[in-house]
């Protein structure tokens, strides 16, 4: 793979990460700079790791990772989205607190469930004579960047919205799982047709 290749690859591993880092910017109270580069550097090592891991796992045992993994990000990011829509939904205008940042465990919880498809995109890099580090510092550095300015533009989505911001980062979410739980399925689907 070549240098654009890659960057094409790295920067459309980013958009589920860019996706709920405006959900997430959405709910917070302003949130600073700072802010949105601790959410940006969570979700880009995280990102960076996981298609090293399915490098290495796709060189033992490829068919079962992929077979499973769509199904794990469906339900993390269902199961964190469900709860933002259920908070969102019971927060009272007046009860509404004040909140400057997210929890790591949350952070972490959805860059993980985010960057479950890097895992699998791992699994393929490992059919092809790549460089694994490089490829993967690549997908960190633009989902930093990409989550980073989600978080920001969040910002400015979120006064807008008020209480609703939290639900709508919620159906987000929940829609990130469902597209990669479909274009899995549909993938399947296609591959019995023609096999």
């Amino acid at each position: 793979m070549n240098l654009s290749a890659t960057l094409i690859l790295a920067f459309g591993m980013s958009m589920d990460a860019f996706a709920a880092s405006v959900g997430k910017g959405a709910t917070l109270h302003k949130p600073a700079m700072r802010e949105a580069l601790r959410t940006g550097l969570i979700f880009g090592v995280i990102e960076a790791i996981t298609p090293l891991i399915g490098w290495g796992l796709g060189l033992l045992a490829s068919q079962y990772i992929m077979r499973w993994d769509h199904w794990v990000a469906f339900v993390l990011l269902a199961f964190l989205g469900g709860r933002m829509v259920l908070a969102g939904w019971k927060a009272q205008p007046a009860q509404t607190t004040i909140v400057g940042k997210h929890s790591l465990g949350v952070l972490v919880a959805t860059a993980i469930a985010t960057s479950l498809d890097a895992l699998a995109i791992g699994v393929g890099l490992a059919m092809l004579q790549v460089n694994i580090v490089h490829t993967a510092l690549l997908i960190g550095l633009a989902t930093l960047l990409m989550s980073t300015i989600g978080m920001l533009l969040g910002r400015f989505v979120g006064p807008c919205l008020g209480n609703k911001a939290e639900i709508i980062g919620g159906f987000i979410l929940i829609g990130i799982g469902c597209n990669i739980l479909y274009s899995h399925i549909g993938e399947a689907m296609l591959a019995n047709l023609i096999g």
